[in-house]
């Protein structure tokens, strides 16, 4: 019952303890070299390719669906790019739009079969999967796509110069502070219980402190790389549309009660529709990033990339069942399995134990979702 109370109540304090265990042991294992500032820079921008598809599908997992084909597709789009790049020598703008443009579609494509055929998106993902591999091992022969200009290594590989670094820590605490200012003034003007001043003063007291030690750590080694800034403004983006916008509350209607939701007069289908949209664009932004930092397109970029995105969103507290999440969480979840991956390759783990891990995290996850809400059912 105290576990079912701990991460019903507390999930993403219960979640940040997890990591700091997970450092610690890692820490201790490496004589320190876990926490070093280069492998911190290189642990953030290995989790930012799992953040920014775990970004598009807790919306998926919100509204009661799944998608099975993101890893294929990201390397299908990240392929696509590097050839674009290696053999048709397009200028950087425009390989990203193009990209981007054939994410979406690609993605519209997912949602069309799902919400306006009946395809159920388990069987459309699996077949995707499948199909987009296929696609990618064509597109590129089956060999690694090398090397990509240096413009586009930059995004991959790029970092914001640490006086930026600082400048964007204090902007943000600004925002959590003005976010938090106007939460108080929201609730006191409808006549609802605001918190104690100390107690958000204590909240923003370890915002402060996170970013603080976030900043100084990447400005240690080059400063932050490029790919965390993307999924900085990636949650800023998610967060303001699934809290403030009717589309986001519409979302979370869908996976808490289709019916219900289609009854009241909403076009089920359509969310449903854009909703898989935005996840191939997560795709082709999350392929872009993979081949920016390999500085190659390989056709097995991607592999098992649809299970990390899916254990961040559940182990970050997204409902297999649909209708709760958040992507602040998943991020968490992201920032977990990058933890893992990134601590068992130092420690030369061999690859099965990885899997095995990660396959025991998922189901764990899982396993907490439907024991602490069976009861709520």
């Amino acid at each position: 019952m105290n576990i079912k109370k701990l991460f019903t109540q507390y999930k993403m304090l219960a979640l940040l303890i997890a990591i700091a265990l997970i450092w610690a042991y890692f820490s201790y294992k490496t004589e320190g070299g876990f926490i070093t500032p280069r492998n911190m820079s290189n642990l953030m921008r290995q989790m930012a390719i799992t953040g920014i598809v775990a970004c598009g599908m807790s919306l998926v997992i919100i509204a009661g669906e799944i998608d099975l084909s993101v890893g294929s597709l990201l390397g299908l789009l990240g392929g696509v790019a590097a050839v674009l790049d290696v053999t048709h020598h397009l200028p950087l703008p425009v390989n990203l739009l193009a990209v981007l443009a054939l994410g979406l579609v690609m993605g519209l494509a997912n949602g069309y079969l799902t919400a306006y055929l009946g395809i159920p998106s388990f069987i459309v993902g699996l077949g995707g999967m499948l199909a987009y591999r296929g696609i990618v091992l064509g597109v590129t022969g089956g060999l690694t796509i090398a090397p990509v200009s240096d413009n586009m290594v930059t995004i991959g590989q790029g970092y914001l110069s640490p006086q930026w670094g600082v400048a964007l820590g204090i902007v943000l605490l600004a925002i959590a502070a003005l976010l938090t200012w106007q939460q108080r003034r929201n609730r006191a003007a409808h006549a609802l219980a605001v918190a104690p001043m100390w107690r958000d003063a204590v909240k923003l007291a370890a915002v402060g402190a996170v970013l603080a030690a976030f900043v100084s750590t990447l400005n240690a080694y080059e400063g932050i790389p490029l790919p965390v800034l993307l999924l900085l403004a990636l949650l800023g983006i998610f967060t303001y549309v699934t809290t403030q916008t009717v589309f986001g509350r519409r979302v979370y209607a869908v996976g808490s009660n289709m019916e219900a939701t289609r009854l009241s007069g909403i076009d089920v289908k359509a969310v449903k529709l854009w909703i898989f949209g935005i996840m191939g664009l997560m795709c082709a932004l999350a392929g872009l990033v993979n081949t920016a930092r390999l500085a190659a397109g390989s056709p097995s970029a991607g592999t098992s990339g649809e299970l990390d995105a899916i254990a961040a969103c559940f182990i970050g507290g997204t409902s297999m069942r649909g209708g709760s999440g958040t992507v602040h969480g998943a991020l968490i979840g992201a920032l977990v399995m990058a933890s893992l991956d990134n601590g068992m390759s130092m420690l030369d783990v061999d690859t099965y134990w990885q899997m095995i891990v990660k396959g025991g995290i998922l189901t764990l996850a899982v396993w907490i979702d439907v024991s602490t809400r069976s009861g709520k059912r």
